[in-house]
């Protein structure tokens, strides 16, 4: 029997981010524990509190405040996602935490659903790169906190460390496809027509962005941390505990809305070109000749105890 379909968000969490890789999963979580740490450590948590974790995905930030807010404490958990948060809930139960977690179905500039001033800490990991709006989810955060409430968010940079073809066409996603420009222009078309550059919100903000945003929706004591690195693969594949894969690559995609590097390849070029492509960048990837790119913000506010 097949399995049942799921959306494109729980679709690319569980799945075509680790080009379906078990073991690449795991490797991605190992390598977000850090990232959850620090999301959680900056939330400053004490026993007793609520956490509401916005766009919570499989659960790493929700699932690792439980212990943070101890046994009178509660996490909640939003997302978009129907079928993320009944993974969620599934895992709960079988953790015997249902009674310390709640659900609920909702985007970043719309908790509606929440309460004002009912929580102690709002958190989020990667999510304002999929959010319009930015300032109505900072206002939406504010909105639902208590005074005295901490925010707690990390964010991708991905101004900084997106792919790019540049106009000679000489890089593509960091690996020197000079000798076959023409083919990686075909295939950076498929990525840019997906996530235009000018108008895409995964795209269209930066750290400093992130800062004038909680100062301007009511926050005090701000503070971010921004780290961007430029490295060969090799310094990332120690720190990031995977290996290079042809097929991997082939059958991943960067985020939910993005292709993977297959199905790119199928859409912009003819069955001849395709092979004439792989043939150059195959050995490229295995041999891990590349340049990458990867920046990064850690806010932390904190919402005036007189709001």
């Amino acid at each position: 029997m097949a399995e049942p379909s799921r959306d494109k968000w729980s679709e690319w969490l569980l799945a075509r981010r680790d080009g379906g890789d078990p073991e690449q999963r795991k490797k991605t979580l190992e390598f977000l524990a850090p990232v959850r740490g620090r999301v959680l450590d900056n939330a400053d948590l004490s026993g007793g509190e609520t956490l509401l974790d916005v766009g919570a995905g499989d659960g790493l930030i929700a699932f690792g405040a439980l212990d943070k807010v101890g046994e009178d404490g509660t996490v909640v958990f939003s997302d978009i996602s129907r079928d993320l948060l009944e993974h969620s809930e599934k895992l709960a139960k079988e953790m015997g935490e249902s009674e310390r977690c709640r659900f609920i179905e909702a985007s970043a500039d719309d908790l509606s659903d929440v309460e004002s001033s009912s929580m102690d800490v709002v958190t989020t990991r990667s999510v304002l790169i999929y959010v319009e709006d930015k300032r109505r989810a900072f206002e939406e955060f504010h909105r639902v906190l208590k005074p005295g409430g901490r925010l707690s968010i990390f964010e991708p940079i991905n101004r900084f460390n997106a792919p790019s073809l540049p106009s000679d066409g000489r890089l593509f996603m960091g690996y020197d496809t000079a000798s076959v420009r023409d083919l990686a222009r075909k295939v950076w078309t498929i990525y840019d027509r997906r996530q235009p550059r000018g108008t895409d919100p995964m795209l269209d903000f930066d750290e400093r962005d992130l800062l004038a945003l909680a100062e301007d929706t009511g926050f005090e004591e701000i503070s971010l941390e921004y780290e961007a690195k430029v490295a060969p693969a090799s310094v990332f594949s120690e720190e990031w505990g995977w290996t290079p894969s042809w097929e991997r690559l082939l059958k991943s995609s960067g985020n939910p809305k993005a292709p993977t590097l297959e199905e790119a390849m199928d859409e912009a070029l003819s069955p001849e070109e395709r092979e004439r492509f792989a043939a150059h960048l195959r050995p490229l990837v295995e041999r891990g000749e590349r340049t990458m790119r990867d920046a990064v913000a850690y806010l932390r506010s904190v919402k005036n105890k007189e709001a």
